[in-house]
């Protein structure tokens, strides 16, 4: 194994990870200012976890928990609970939505509830990816949203009225 493979696989040291730190809060300051669908952007120190919530339109709220790992920037959203008809069909949809995703997928986690989940290497952490990652989330959950809660919800939720 190369030394630069070797490199990229040790963990942060305390300097870089804050750094990075500095990096996405001043990131999220930016997005507070400039950024009229962000409701906030509330961290927590203990987890070095940040979490960005965002106004929908066919999502009330979408919530970002991005969290600093010593190798990783992991990053999820709660996208619905899980699904009571149509169980099946709910996740083949989610499943085949998949392929189109970039650098994130559905997943099933906790109380079997679908989170959409990605992270990405500290290495290639900056404004730019913090943007994409945010802003992809945020496209998902409103392109997927209505779809997946119309089958895995079909005699309850009703799609949202402009």
């Amino acid at each position: 194994m190369s030394s630069e493979a070797r490199a990229s696989d040790d963990p942060a040291t305390p300097g870089a990870l804050a750094a990075l730190t500095t990096l996405i809060h001043a990131w999220a300051e930016r997005e507070r200012r400039e950024n009229e669908l962000l409701v906030n952007v509330e961290y927590h120190d203990d987890d070095r976890r940040w979490i960005v919530r965002m106004r929908g339109e066919e999502k009330t709220l979408i919530a970002v928990w991005l969290t600093l790992r010593q190798r990783t920037l992991h990053y999820e959203s709660q996208f619905m609970p899980a699904p009571e008809e149509n169980i099946e069909a709910c996740y083949e949809y989610l499943l085949r939505a998949n392929e189109r995703l970039f650098a994130m997928r559905f997943a099933i986690g906790s109380e079997d509830a679908v989170y959409l989940v990605g992270q990405m290497p500290l290495a290639a952490l900056n404004d730019a990816e913090l943007d994409r990652i945010v802003g992809s989330m945020y496209a998902y959950s409103e392109q997927y949203f209505p779809l997946a809660m119309g089958i895995g919800y079909a005699s309850k939720y009703r799609r949202r009225q402009g």
